[in-house]
Order: structure tokens, then C-alpha cells, then sequence
């Protein structure tokens, strides 16, 4: 029934909090992945309760956090200059699943009016030290009010996929852009991990996209996809993960090597570990 293909295991662990075990099922309709069982709403909570989910954190407690939050600093800047490339600022940007807020930071910096959506409490303690406007429900966002809507990594945790795009169509300007960041399940470093790339991330990552299947779901929601961009580095965070599932160890050299044959050999089809979609309504 699943018509996986070769590289797409049936079955991933969750490594990083409840080592539980979950199937990857292909959606039908899209051609995403779905994790299957898919948790209750109310107890998805618990499979983000860990000191090592990086992304609810500003902790640099060792050499790895120490390189991600020197890395992320670095992406940041990249992310605003891409919303800033070819839009005059100023305009209303949303950032949906915002993390600790420091993207909102620099694009504020940057001369944009933003707000910020992030459903978990633990990463919105940094919010009021750093001054930022933060949205309690999408609903309560006015229709077609919002310039720039990003989902940096997050469009894959989202509970309810349609019900968001759905959302994301009424509150965007009609020359409004949404940018989106997503793992790619068919790059380089996902066929050589398998069940152990760390970029399946279940069941915290509930949908799993193709190039394909993100052109599928944005056509089925009237969005188009006008622009994609590499995300080089994820190669070489995730490898690093994916080692340390896989053989217990982080081995960074090896990591290193898999994550530059990614990007390498993504050069030629643009199977990057993760990839940027720029996104505009039809």
C-alpha cells in the first residue's frame, strides 16, 4: 500500500526525546510523508520536552550548541537579506513559529513592522527582553494584512496542514510572499542516512516534502512557488545528528564529508538537505 521507495525507510525512531517508534506513510493526494501514528494535539507537548531541542534555546553550554548559535546568527542575517531582496521594507512581516524571537530581531532592526507566532511557552520566556509583538491566534490576524508571512522549519510541525494553508491564503496581501523552509526527503544525506537522518525528526516533523509534493500542496491552495534556495549548512547539521543516532558518536569528519557531497551533488539537481521555497498566490 505504501509504494515506498528504495530509500525511504517504513519505520524512524524518535532518537532525541521518547525513542519511540513511528511508520512514514505516503499521502496519497500530495506525495508528502506522513508520521503515522500522528499524536493527539495535547500531547504533542511532551515529544518537545528536552533540554536539547535547540531551537526553544539560546544556551551555549558546549562546543555543538556554541557552533549552532554562531551558525544561526549567520542564517539569520541571510534570511533577512532574502526578505529584503527585490521588497521595500517597512512592510508587516509575520514569522509563524518563531523560536526565541531573534529572526523578528534583525528584521526589526532591518525596518520592518513584524509579529511573531510561537505556540510553545518555553521559547517565548526571551520574547519580552527583547521587545517583540507576539500574536496569541492566527485567526485574530486581519485578511490580506501581511506583506511577508516565513516558516523557517515549521511548516513541518503544523498539526493541520490545510487548515494552516488555508490561513496563510487569507492573511497574506494579494502581492504578498511567504517563505517557506523545509527538509528535503529526497537529498543526498537523507538516502544515505535512511531511518537514521535526523531531518525525520519524529514526531515532532508530522509531514515530510519532496520538491514535488511541496508543488502539489501549494497548487492545491492556489500558491505558486516562484523562487527556491539551498540552505547549505543543514547538510552538515543534520549529518552530524544522523552520525550520532546512528553509530552513537558525533563524527564530525565523516559528517563533514556527507554533508559536502550533499550540497555537491545537489549543485546538479537541487536535492539540498533543506530548501528555501518562495511562495506567491496565483
Amino acid at each position: 500500500m505504501r509504494h515506498h521507495q528504495a530509500h525511504i525507510p517504513a519505520a524512524v525512531r524518535d532518537y532525541s526525546v521518547s525513542k519511540e517508534t513511528f511508520e512514514l506513510i505516503i499521502d496519497p493526494e500530495y506525495g508528502f510523508l506522513k508520521t503515522v501514528p500522528k499524536p493527539n494535539k495535547d500531547d504533542l507537548n511532551r515529544y518537545y520536552d528536552s533540554d536539547d531541542y535547540i531551537s526553544h534555546t539560546d544556551s551555549q553550554r558546549n562546543w555543538f550548541e556554541k557552533i549552532y548559535q554562531w551558525v544561526k546568527k549567520r542564517a539569520i542575517q541571510n534570511k533577512v537579506k532574502l526578505i529584503n531582496s527585490g521588497r521595500s521594507r517597512g512592510g508587516k512581516l509575520l514569522d509563524i513559529g518563531a523560536g526565541t524571537g531573534d529572526f523578528l530581531v534583525e528584521a526589526k532592526r532591518q525596518g520592518w513592522d513584524i509579529v511573531g507566532f510561537e505556540p510553545h511557552q518555553k521559547a517565548q520566556q526571551f520574547w519580552k527582553e527583547k521587545q517583540l509583538t507576539a500574536v496569541g491566534n492566527l485567526d485574530d490576524i486581519e485578511a490580506a494584512s501581511l506583506d511577508v508571512v516565513t516558516m523557517w522549519h515549521v511548516l513541518e510541525h503544523v498539526y493541520d496542514l490545510e487548515e494552516q494553508l488555508t490561513t496563510l491564503a487569507r492573511i497574506l496581501k494579494k502581492d504578498g510572499v511567504l517563505i517557506v523552509a523545509v527538509p528535503n526527503c529526497e537529498s543526498f544525506d537523507a538516502k544515505h542516512y535512511g531511518a537514521y537522518w535526523a531531518a525525520y525528526d519524529v514526531p515532532r516533523h508530522l509531514w515530510h516534502f519532496s520538491q514535488t509534493a511541496m508543488e502539489k500542496l501549494m497548487t492545491a491552495f492556489d500558491f505558486q512557488i516562484v523562487k527556491k534556495h539551498p540552505m547549505y549548512f543543514d547538510s552538515f547539521y543534520v549529518s552530524l545528528l544522523s552520525e550520532k543516532y546512528q553509530t552513537g558518536k558525533m563524527n564530525f569528519v565523516k559528517a563533514f564529508y556527507i554533508g559536502l557531497k550533499s550540497n555537491w551533488k545537489a549543485k546538479k539537481n537541487f536535492q539540498y538537505s533543506s530548501i528555501i521555497y518562495e511562495i506567491k498566490k496565483k
